[in-house]
């Protein structure tokens, strides 16, 4: 009885194998796709919800400006294989709502154009959210020429609506943080 049974056993386990080969290699692929995905959506996430310290892109201050006060310092760190000196702006202190522009200062040491690529960070990470950049030179790669020094101007407000968050009321200082990098295009 065995033998009569025996062909039967081994189709029915080979049908088991593919099908388990199937859905294991379905699993691979879609963890593969996450981690290609996770990159862009984690940044989605980041930009709409202020978390990590990202901060908001805007076109102007609908809102208006409140007695507030509050104070921004700027900070930089420059990669090594970018032969960049990168000098921060100056901290200020100004009313929340308040348009401000303020310059980096950046200069290409090396006798070569340098393309480089700024990222940011907002500290605390909370006040990210009420961080409103007009306009940056981090939203696009900067090039410089051999010796070129210019400045890069940052024009942002801090959101009056920072105002009505309990746990940002006892914030009076802000500090918008750059790295910046050679970018990829660089081959660096």
């Amino acid at each position: 009885m065995a033998d009569a049974t025996a062909p039967f056993h081994h189709q029915h386990q080979g049908a088991r194998n593919k099908r388990l080969a199937l859905v294991l290699a379905m699993v691979v692929a879609g963890m593969v796709g996450l981690a290609f995905a996770s990159v862009p959506l984690y940044q989605l996430f980041c930009q709409v919800t202020g978390f990590g310290g990202t901060t908001q892109v805007a076109s102007d201050n609908p809102k208006g400006v409140i007695a507030r006060e509050m104070k921004v310092r700027f900070d930089v760190n420059v990669d090594q294989a970018l032969d960049w000196t990168v000098t921060p702006a100056a901290s200020i202190t100004d009313q929340i709502g308040r348009v401000d522009t303020v310059n980096y200062i950046a200069t290409n040491n090396s006798d070569k154009p340098v393309t480089g690529q700024a990222i940011f960070n907002v500290v605390p990470e909370k006040a990210g959210y009420y961080f409103n950049k007009i306009e940056c030179f981090c939203f696009t790669e900067q090039t410089l020429q051999p010796g070129e020094t210019v400045e890069m101007p940052i024009v942002f407000f801090v959101d009056p609506d920072i105002d009505d968050n309990r746990e940002l009321n006892t914030i009076k200082e802000i500090t918008l943080s750059y790295t910046f990098y050679a970018s990829d295009s660089e081959g660096s």
